[in-house]
């Protein structure tokens, strides 16, 4: 099995709400997608999108990078992927998502020719998982509303973004929600670098004493900011997850040395796909630290490869992969299967894409 060609094309499917953290405002979820066709017919699909606040890349730079890596993998035998994964990882710095692409439909025509779906490939350790849906982050009222709405509809975890201005309005903006919701329902924070330590322990210990059951809080100070990281860990109970920490091997490295976190979340986009998240969990595990598996603001062709590879691991335990709920319309067939809140693997070979509706 040779690679014979690697195409993209774009895609974009406007959101049914805006999509707002303290790092950015989405309307349109934009992507570069990815297919990589075999001289025996297989072909494989994989999808980038660009998030300049958080990798650094653009819709034009994701193509520029495939275009470059293109003549490194024609000809090449994914199978042999201690020799085709490194071509890829250092055909340039940086470039993660661009990366992670080419590596999803890599692992998706490796399951293909195995006649396997990819999480069994990769572990098979369960075939559903349960996602959390994301609540953006807007006045304390309409994100009250926003979080009665999603647990209508059956969710039972919500992501609540915060860290857009001060401690207080974020203090309002939980209270609001848990009193909505009651304490049936697992509420995670993601302050997404919006927070100084100090203000962090603050805000959380202020939480705890408000007995507001928090699950777990993301990322609560700045991605470079270990030492602050380790600080808000270290002062109060409720766990600390870093996000974007942790893209490469060597940055879950320094993260679990230092003990600056509880938890890690791994993301492909951040890690440059399956093949460097595999990785990361794995020294995760070794340490006793279990990971989250989360995505960007992706179809479900980037979905359907994150969904295989969480699914596939013991060690992760929280899923974040509500993006494809969020679109007005699914232009994706084949993938994983959305049932609510449950997310379902069928076992189709690969990741299972079949075609997009463009």
């Amino acid at each position: 099995m040779r690679i014979a060609e690697i195409e993209t094309r774009r895609l974009a499917v406007a959101l049914k709400k805006p999509f707002k953290t303290a790092l950015r405002t989405v309307h349109t979820a934009e992507s570069v997608v990815v297919r990589i066709r075999c001289h025996n017919g297989l072909e494989g699909w994989g999808e980038a999108p660009p998030t300049m606040a958080i990798t650094g890349e653009s819709l034009d730079s994701i193509e520029a990078f495939i275009q470059t890596v293109k003549p490194l993998l024609i000809g090449q035998n994914p199978l042999n992927y201690e020799r085709v994964f490194p071509i890829l990882q250092y055909a340039a710095i940086g470039n993660n998502s661009a990366k992670a692409a080419v590596d999803m439909a890599l692992y998706d025509l490796i399951g293909r020719s195995c006649k396997l779906p990819l999480y069994q490939l990769l572990g098979g350790y369960r075939n559903e998982i349960e996602t959390d849906y994301t609540v953006s982050v807007n006045s304390p009222e309409e994100m009250g509303e926003d979080a009665t709405h999603y647990v209508k509809s059956g969710f039972t975890v919500l992501k609540i973004k915060v860290g857009i201005d001060d401690i207080q309005k974020d203090l309002e903006r939980v209270r609001e929600i848990r009193n909505r919701v009651g304490y049936t329902i697992k509420l995670r924070l993601d302050a997404n670098q919006g927070w100084e330590a100090k203000s962090a322990i603050r805000a959380i210990r202020t939480m705890e004493d408000l007995g507001l059951d928090i699950e777990l809080v993301e990322q609560p100070v700045k991605a470079y900011d270990l030492t602050g990281l380790k600080q808000v860990t270290d002062a109060v109970d409720t766990p600390i997850m870093a996000d974007e920490s942790v893209f490469s091997p060597l940055d879950a490295f320094e993260v679990l040395k230092n003990r600056a976190a509880d938890l890690i979340n791994i993301k492909l986009m951040k890690a440059g796909g399956i093949y460097r998240a595999e990785t990361i969990n794995r020294m995760a595990e070794t340490c006793g630290v279990a990971c989250m598996v989360g995505s960007m603001i992706e179809s479900r062709i980037g979905i359907s490869a994150a969904v295989h590879f969480a699914a596939s691991k013991m060690n992760i335990t929280r899923f974040d992969f509500d993006a494809p709920l969020m679109m007005v319309r699914d232009a994706v067939q084949g993938g994983v299967v959305y049932d609510g809140k449950t997310i379902k693997l069928p076992d189709n070979p690969g990741i299972g894409i079949v075609n997009i509706d463009w």
